[in-house]
């Protein structure tokens, strides 16, 4: 593709002007940002990115491994959006400038091979279901007890030890189950007919927080329609800048859910619902889908947001418990969501809420960024893990996989960590939040 007159950027979606120009500098979004409150580094901050981008865009600096190096690092968070009282869209600047960095910067052989890997895996349920029958036999047969014992992994380089570090606790019997097409409410005509979108990390490694979902959906008199295909949203393709295998996915996930007549489609993972809620910009200029992709993600909802602002039909029982509240930053910061998900823990009879400190800065979760830049998602796990730990809470909540994962890498192994749905669910079956649908107390 060739550049825009002046620009180092090429003519197919670089950052507009008027978007840049709309930064005045004033610095308000620094102590919001992780990467400015880890590293102290003003190219580090959505300012200094800003000031390079604006360099770039008038061909004052090339799109070299530096300018690609400040865009990597940004972890995506969102924070600065909500912190800035100037309306920067940051999130629309480093979405575009993301695709043109995966374009014309050079990446080392090993950054290739590893990110090959991560696109070849993640999106792929049946691939990471099988690679997460490997982990668990990994662990099971003590390999894993011995590796850390003897040292090995202190050898490898910090993305391989990331990602090992990231093996959730599954079973086998986790790994087997299956989530129903369909699940009608027990009786009477249904108030809504939902689409739940399973997910790919979600299905493999958090299937019991699907089937609470599906329960809770039920119990306040949805259908529930969960397509069986293995088609990811395009939401890890998409925060790292590739925009033709995100616009592919996007394509493949709105013909997935026009095959049922739906009235809302319902994400139980953050940073899948705000891309589902975005295919209206990522595929406006693709005339076949366009309008279909705004229909489409009209229907979006969270299932916090959908839940707390549903009239209640299911009776909450007690829950005497303390919960620590993580905000998911694709939720809080790209949807706006703060509210409904503490609305929903509330509902819960004798259940207490509490915030923690630095609650706008990101957990490094961030999609694939605890893989690709584990160094600082491991500081910024740690940070978040004792702002929890400090609550001193009974469990932690929070409604995304990838935080899931993250905070339960480096929190406390006494404390629980759970979706809010899965509480509320425990709630509505008078159960322990940890025990299994069969056992009711």
């Amino acid at each position: 593709m060739t550049s825009t007159l002046g620009s180092s950027f090429d003519e197919h979606h670089p950052p507009k002007r008027e978007l840049l120009d709309d930064c005045v500098h004033c610095g308000f979004c620094l102590p919001t940002c992780p990467t400015y409150v880890v590293t102290g580094q003003e190219m580090e901050s959505p300012r200094g990115r800003i000031y390079l981008m604006d360099l770039a865009g008038k061909g004052e600096i090339g799109l070299d491994e530096t300018f690609g190096h400040h865009m990597d690092t940004c972890l995506g968070c969102l924070a600065c959006t909500t912190a800035c009282p100037s309306g920067v869209q940051y999130d629309k600047l480093i979405e575009s400038v993301r695709p043109q960095v995966e374009r014309h910067v050079p990446r080392g052989l090993f950054d290739k091979v590893f990110r090959a890997l991560v696109f070849s895996l993640f999106p792929y349920p049946r691939r990471l279901r099988l690679a997460a029958f490997g982990g668990l036999l990994y662990t099971r047969l003590g390999l894993r007890a011995l590796v850390h014992r003897l040292g090995i992994l202190k050898l490898l380089p910090p993305r391989l030890r990331a990602l090992e570090a990231l093996l959730p606790p599954v079973t086998l019997r986790a790994l087997l189950a299956k989530t129903p097409e369909r699940t009608l409410k027990p009786a009477g005509e249904a108030r809504l007919r939902v689409g739940l979108l399973a997910g790919c990390a979600n299905r493999v490694f958090f299937g019991d927080v699907n089937a609470a979902t599906i329960r809770v959906l039920a119990a306040e008199g949805c259908d529930v329609y969960v397509p069986q295909d293995n088609q990811c949203c395009g939401a890890l393709s998409v925060h790292a800048g590739r925009e033709e295998d995100g616009r592919t996915r996007a394509k493949g996930t709105v013909e997935m859910f026009e095959r049922y007549d739906l009235d809302v489609v319902v994400a139980n993972v953050a940073g899948c619902g705000s891309t589902l809620k975005e295919y209206g910009d990522l595929l406006a200029d693709v005339p076949e889908y366009a309008e279909r992709a705004r229909t489409f993600a009209s229907r979006v909802r969270d299932i916090n947001e959908l839940i707390a602002d549903l009239p209640a039909r299911a009776t909450r029982h007690p829950m005497k418990t303390k919960v620590a509240y993580h905000d998911a930053c694709h939720l809080a910061n790209a949807q706006g969501i703060r509210r409904q998900p503490r609305e929903l823990l509330r509902s819960i009879p004798e259940l207490s809420v509490h915030d923690i400190a630095e609650a706008e800065l990101c957990c490094g979760s961030a999609g694939i960024y605890n893989l690709v830049e584990p160094e600082t998602a491991e500081e910024l796990g740690r940070r978040k893990a004792k702002h929890l730990a400090d609550v001193e809470p009974d469990v932690v909540a929070t409604a995304n996989a990838g935080c899931l994962l993250q905070i339960r890498r480096f929190l406390d192994q006494g404390i629980p960590v759970v979706h809010p749905i899965q509480l509320l669910d425990a709630s509505i079956r008078d159960a322990d939040p940890l025990d299994p649908p069969q056992t009711r107390s």
